[in-house]
């Protein structure tokens, strides 16, 4: 509920976000919880018996990703993060969201969310950048970094070369702008195959 107050539409109530601006059954943050929950096998006992039969029939367990053949450490270094300075990135990168006793914490732009089992060994607040690793193609790629204020995937040259995936790359410039009016233009676009989670994403890069 990121809008000003006053531009939302007062007819409409969130029961989940406890604010008007939408209604409940178009809440995309509560569609995203549901569906979260719903793959890690809670609330089925919701379902009418019917719905869950259909549920446990149509459930498949998710698919395993590839032994990666190789790994690949990404750094990103400097004080900047895609050409914003440390202190902008830390005030748009992430939201807190304080229920009960848990603490999630949410991209602004994603559904990507943490409980506290997450926020083991880590000292709350903190502003560092969110780094994951994923298996992309056939290559464990670690530290990925998450920005939520870029509208697109970008994956090095160096780290294509290193997955020995270079020749998959179709040459296309496109001009990509930072927030500091920097540019930079791309060699060129490739599809690769991603693994989160039990999700298999063919995924332009």
């Amino acid at each position: 509920m990121r809008s000003n107050p006053n531009r939302r539409n007062p007819d409409h109530w969130c029961e989940f976000h406890n604010d008007h601006g939408h209604k409940i059954a178009n809440c995309k943050f509560l569609q995203s919880e549901v569906d979260h929950l719903l793959k890690q096998g809670y609330i089925i006992e919701l379902f009418s018996k019917k719905g869950k039969k259909a549920y446990i029939k149509n459930r498949q367990e998710p698919p395993k990703p590839p032994s990666p053949k190789r790994t690949v450490n990404v750094i990103s270094g400097g004080e900047d993060i895609n050409g914003v300075s440390y202190t902008a990135a830390n005030k748009t990168s992430k939201i807190t969201i304080t229920q009960g006793k848990q603490v999630r914490h949410v991209l602004e732009e994603g559904n990507i969310t943490f409980n506290d089992a997450n926020t083991n060994g880590v000292l709350i607040p903190q502003n560092d950048a969110l780094l994951i690793s994923l298996i992309v193609h056939d290559t464990n790629v670690k530290r990925v970094l998450i920005y939520p204020g870029s509208f697109v995937n970008i994956i090095l040259l160096r780290v294509l070369r290193e997955m020995q995936a270079e020749d998959g790359v179709i040459p296309k410039a496109h001009t990509l702008s930072g927030f500091d009016n920097s540019s930079v233009v791309t060699k060129g676009e490739v599809t690769l195959t991603t693994f989160v989670e039990g999700v298999v994403k063919d995924t332009k890069f």
